[in-house]
């Protein structure tokens, strides 16, 4: 596979988000064993930038990789997040930001990975309760104690990567995006809220992409599948309790219909090159500059293997004037 790199390591073109095999999408899919056999045939195929968070499954996730990784551990550039904290009961999920909570998170996260050190550790949210400066301080300080390589945020404005910039290098900013979600580049297609309900405006975010490849920070697509719905394979709101997309605004009825055309556009530009569309939805995220590693989440050999190759992909001038005028969808994002 392609690569690209992070702070000074090579690592694939494309990454692997893990959470749906712990949180959030098809339940009665999971299989932890399979799952572990999953990650490991991922670092295999070359898929070495690996994301996860304390939030995913309450811990399970993290567990499930420090699993998978024994032994390989050294292969991969290791990702996760603190700063969001679900509830077990209702299943909500708040935001905690905190320098106390945010220690005891990484502690926590250190020893459910089953690693001496965490290669980049995020921020998950900006707590609005708790000054940023607050926060970012104390994984700059998880940095210092060499319990932390790198660090990093979730999605942020430009005004908020500066601020934390300014005290200790943001080396990797995270968040969704995708043919259907573009915000962080300043381009509108949707709000660009968080889970916890604390939203911000299209406005207000910014150019993040461009300020990353400014600053010399790594941007990190999670999402860059639309949740699955850019693959083509998913024709009907019809999905099963316990998968958050059952809510999810643009997976309405409505609005799943009229969206259809973002995916007939897809599928145009795949059929001129013997790809499927989930490849070129990878291949136009990773189109966005040599900077920017999509994570797409799968649970899925055969489309762990599918998603890997879109790192070869090559869109033309063409393909991407044509995706780059797809209209904005039907439906916030959360």
């Amino acid at each position: 596979m392609k690569t690209r790199t992070f702070a000074g390591t090579r690592v694939g073109a494309v990454g692997l988000g893990c959470m749906s095999m712990s949180w959030a999408y098809g339940p009665s899919e999971r299989d932890d064993r399979a799952s572990q056999a999953l990650i490991r045939e991922a670092v295999e195929l070359g898929v070495t930038f690996l994301d996860t968070s304390d939030v995913y499954g309450l811990g399970h996730n993290e567990t499930l990789i420090g699993r998978a990784l024994a032994g390989i551990r050294d292969r991969v550039v290791l990702c996760t997040k603190g700063g969001l904290v679900g509830d077990p009961d209702t299943g909500r999920v708040g935001r905690n930001g905190s320098p106390r909570h945010l220690k005891q998170a990484a502690e926590a996260s250190l020893r459910r990975l089953g690693t001496d050190v965490i290669d980049l550790y995020y921020l998950h949210r900006v707590d609005p309760e708790v000054p940023l400066a607050d926060s970012w301080g104390a994984l700059a300080e998880l940095v210092a104690e060499g319990k932390v390589r790198r660090i990093g945020l979730s999605e942020v404005t430009v005004a908020q990567a500066e601020e934390a910039h300014a005290i200790h290098p943001v080396s990797a900013i995270q968040s969704e995006l995708s043919l259907w979600t573009r915000d962080p580049t300043g381009v509108p297609g949707g709000t660009a809220g968080g889970m916890s309900g604390q939203g911000m405006s299209d406005q207000e975010a910014g150019d993040v992409v461009g300020w990353c490849a400014a600053h010399g920070a790594v941007f990190v697509a999670f999402s860059p599948l639309g949740r699955g719905f850019l693959t083509g394979t998913i024709t009907k709101a019809d999905f099963e309790e316990g998968d958050i997309r059952r809510r999810n605004p643009r997976f309405q009825e409505e609005a799943l219909r009229r969206n259809m055309r973002i995916v007939e556009a897809v599928r145009r530009v795949a059929e001129r090159h013997g790809a499927t569309p989930a490849q070129v939805a990878i291949a136009w995220v990773l189109a966005r500059g040599e900077h920017v590693i999509p994570i797409p989440g799968t649970k899925k050999s055969r489309y762990l293997r599918e998603n890997a190759a879109a790192a070869d992909l090559e869109l033309t001038a063409a393909d991407l004037a044509e995706l780059d005028a797809l209209p904005a969808p039907v439906g916030d994002r959360y």
